[in-house]
């Protein structure tokens, strides 16, 4: 996602095709099948990182993106945000820094009460909304209330909502923010990274999907659910001007065509495109486009819905996990430009990681579906067009878990309605997520019981105690000891089957100048292009 998940988990309804770009899909189509003959099995790199440098001042940046939901929004707090707009029209109080940590945004600085149950966030000064109002702690108070309001349906009022509740959030001054907590909470703030946690204006609940007003480095100028939008510079962004003048976004319904248009120099960039190797390859070999790689930024999983058949028995979900080779799925669903998941979700490079996991045993699986009253399990493993590592990895999967005696239907639904109608529907499924949550958000939004984005729908009270550990515990080390037991807990027990993290492929065009990716997120403010001779 995107997360959902980024992009992936959390969008839905029928989107829009495109009509401005929609004309080069045959010439796209004839390219690509040229490009890739021509490049045959040569070993054509693909480039690791985005040109960086001093921009020209100005331009437009063209972005084009998956479509999205008629009911898209530009509220934060929305499952149905507009994703792609948020960094750039908005703030948060924290973000996740380059390393990985929690850094300051709208808060400058943060600390606990010895037990960990109140938290205290010091705010900047001179900080404006896009419509002129200066920022203070009534706007961050009312976003924080307005996460956890039961009306509002935010995603992050899975996480939050245990925690607090609108009356205790206070602002007893311009610059502070107090929050209390109904139990205690060492890894509180990073909670507040969240995308839907971007601050709003006090009062402005019934017009910001519509309006965007923000702090960000941005200001709405147009915005058309799964359409087109632009955005402008804000000059008076507390951070200072942003390089662009401009942004325009392009809803581009399948991945070709967004990848025809950049080769065609019709777009910058393509949000949430995570390339498939040979399309990589070509876009690296052309002369006006080029990659940039974002290490182990796609997390793909093969989610088992647990209230539903065959995998409400323990027994089976184990034998789904035993049954198959990540090591061959990784090499035929992403070539190599990834690193095996054995089923936990959290990437090899956080900190957080611990390097267990369970050795393939077929026949230790098929023994488990005997038990289990299913020695010739047959299921339907859904996938669809809206990522191109979807198909490969469920073709992947199922020829791996043949050896097992499963045998695995891949069925293909259509990209526009995939997290509508078949994303936490269907009992199993392909899909993804973006890495770049801290580990506490990314266990209790995605794994713990009855949050919203937990997609298996698995409830296990021993792995909500350990999170609830690791959050009341002050120690560093021990907490991340706690997180690390949560993470082995998923492997043995969990219904979510991750076989790989994949490095993200993004297409962008040779002329773009320091994109960087934090978390599942870029710099706005900083991205640019090159000065043209």
């Amino acid at each position: 996602m995107s997360d959902t998940r980024g992009q992936g988990p959390g969008h839905a309804g029928p989107p829009r095709r495109s009509v401005l770009l929609g004309g080069l899909g045959a010439l796209g189509a004839a390219f690509l099948a040229t490009g890739c003959s021509q490049q045959g099995g040569a070993a054509t790199a693909i480039s690791s990182t985005a040109a960086t440098g001093t921009p020209a001042p100005g331009g437009l940046l063209r972005i084009a993106r998956p479509p999205a939901s008629q009911a898209e929004t530009l509220d934060p707090a929305s499952s149905l945000s507009a994703y792609e707009y948020l960094g750039a029209l908005y703030s948060r109080l924290v973000r996740v820094g380059p390393d990985g940590e929690v850094a300051p945004d709208l808060a400058t600085e943060w600390d606990s009460s010895p037990d960990g149950t109140t938290w205290t966030f010091r705010l900047r000064e001179d900080v404006t909304f896009h419509d002129g109002r200066p920022f203070s702690s009534a706007d961050a108070a009312y976003t924080v209330r307005r996460l956890v309001d039961p009306e509002v349906a935010s995603p992050q009022a899975g996480v939050l909502g245990p925690l607090l509740d609108p009356g205790s959030v206070e602002a007893p001054d311009e610059r502070t923010l107090v929050i209390e907590l109904s139990s205690p909470n060492f890894e509180f703030p990073s909670l507040l990274t969240g995308y839907n946690c971007y601050v709003i204006p006090e009062g402005s609940g019934g017009s910001i999907g519509r309006g965007g007003v923000g702090t960000g480095p941005f200001r709405l100028e147009s915005f058309a659910p799964a359409g087109r939008g632009r955005l402008t510079a804000f000059p008076e962004h507390w951070e200072g001007r942003p390089v662009l003048d401009a942004i325009e976004f392009y809803s581009v319904a399948d991945v070709q065509a967004r990848t025809n248009a950049l080769l065609a120099g019709q777009v910058d960039l393509l949000s949430q495109t995570n390339l498939d190797f040979a399309t990589a390859r070509v876009i690296s070999a052309s002369s006006r486009a080029t990659i940039a790689r974002s290490t182990n930024a796609q997390w793909y999983v093969l989610p088992m819905l647990c209230t539903q058949e065959p995998f409400t028995d323990p027994r089976v979900r184990q034998a789904m996990k035993l049954a198959y080779d990540p090591t061959a799925v990784l090499k035929t669903a992403l070539q190599g430009t990834g690193v095996e998941g054995h089923d936990n979700p959290v990437p090899p490079n956080d900190p957080s990681w611990t390097d267990y996991s369970v050795d393939r045993d077929p026949e230790r699986a098929r023994a488990l579906l005997k038990e289990a009253g299913r020695e010739d399990l047959r299921i339907d493993l859904h996938t669809s067009s809206y990522d191109p590592v979807f198909t490969p990895m469920a073709l992947a999967y199922k020829e791996s878990a043949a050896e097992a005696g499963i045998t695995v239907d891949v069925r293909t639904a259509s990209a526009d309605s995939y997290y509508t109608r078949i994303w936490m529907k269907k009992p199993l499924c392909a899909t993804y997520w973006y890495t770049g949550r801290p580990v506490d958000q990314m266990l209790n939004q995605i794994f713990r019981s009855g949050s919203s984005y937990n997609e298996t729908a698995w409830s296990d009270e021993g792995f909500d105690a350990l999170l609830d550990d690791a959050r009341r515990t002050r120690d560093t080390g021990r907490r991340r000891t706690l997180y690390q037991d949560a993470q082995r807990h998923i492997v043995d027990n969990g219904g979510a089957m991750t076989p790989m993290f994949a490095d993200r492929l993004v297409g962008i065009s040779r002329d773009v100048l320091n994109y960087r990716e934090t978390g599942f997120e870029f710099d706005y403010l900083n991205i640019g292009l090159r000065a043209q001779s």
